[in-house]
């Protein structure tokens, strides 16, 4: 018997959503331009969370969140900085991390990943993030970010990916386009470049395709800007990649 593989579900859109600066050009004007989030969720499946990256959110505010968007909806929250950085170096992050992930149990299966983002000037340490990696609560998919570029090396992908959790690939101004690895528990890509023009999306849809078709689940989040060009990018790429928003699919105004 075949047994079909279904394709990985794609969650893109952009890192936050509470921008009033995005009024006209992503969310329409009116009274309705006070509901941001559900007008985001109308569009984009996914959202980034910088806040909870400064402080963790209250279980009010995530039951708010929750009720603002549909089922189908993720979150990803960014770990809360200085918890995080203490972990990398502590002998046991188990304590840090029990107090850095209690705040997101309220999402429930809403919960897309766990973004760690990781000093820019932390090296590589195979040591510290083994002890990241053992203390980490598994029931809670982690994608961590290491920009440093020490840590840009198969071995520590292979690492990264046997433990569950995904290594995250960021697309900066000043370097080349990250790999993409389809072999993980899923991918977690961000799109940081200061502009992006339609062949450019073309070309990041092209290399999500594969990724998508064996399986794999795809969290991509464009940066936030001034004027909302970069949620119309995310929506383009939905679009590309033969996604529908509830906007498309309902005739959401």
């Amino acid at each position: 018997m075949v047994v079909e593989r279904r394709p990985g579900r794609l969650y893109v859109g952009t890192s936050g959503f509470s921008y009033a600066a995005w009024v006209p050009k992503f969310y329409a004007p009116g009274p309705a331009s006070r509901k941001l989030l559900a007008a985001y969720a109308a569009r984009l499946p996914a959202v980034e969370l910088n806040n909870t990256f400064y402080r963790r959110p209250a279980p009010e505010q995530v039951a708010k969140w929750l009720r603002e968007t549909p089922p189908t909806f993720r979150f990803c929250p960014k770990a809360q900085r200085g918890t995080s950085w203490r972990a990398w170096s502590a002998a046991d992050p188990a304590e840090s991390f029990a107090w850095l992930t209690e705040s997101f149990d309220g999402f429930g299966e809403r919960l897309g990943c766990v973004l760690m983002s990781v000093l820019g000037s932390k090296e590589r340490d195979d040591a510290a993030l083994a002890r990241v990696l053992r203390a980490w609560p598994g029931v809670r998919p982690l994608a961590l970010e290491l920009p440093h570029p020490s840590w840009d090396h198969p071995d520590v992908r292979t690492c990264i990916g046997d433990a569950g959790a995904a290594m995250v690939a960021t697309d900066w101004d000043d370097r080349e386009a990250p790999e993409l690895d389809a072999g993980g528990a899923f991918v977690y890509l961000r799109l940081r470049r200061t502009a992006y023009a339609a062949a450019d999306i073309e070309r990041w849809a092209a290399r999500l395709r594969p990724v998508l078709a064996v399986g794999t689940d795809a969290f991509v989040f464009f940066r936030h800007d001034d004027d909302g060009t970069m949620a119309l990018h995310a929506e383009s790429l939905l679009r590309t990649l033969g996604g529908s928003s509830r906007r498309d699919a309902e005739g959401v105004p």
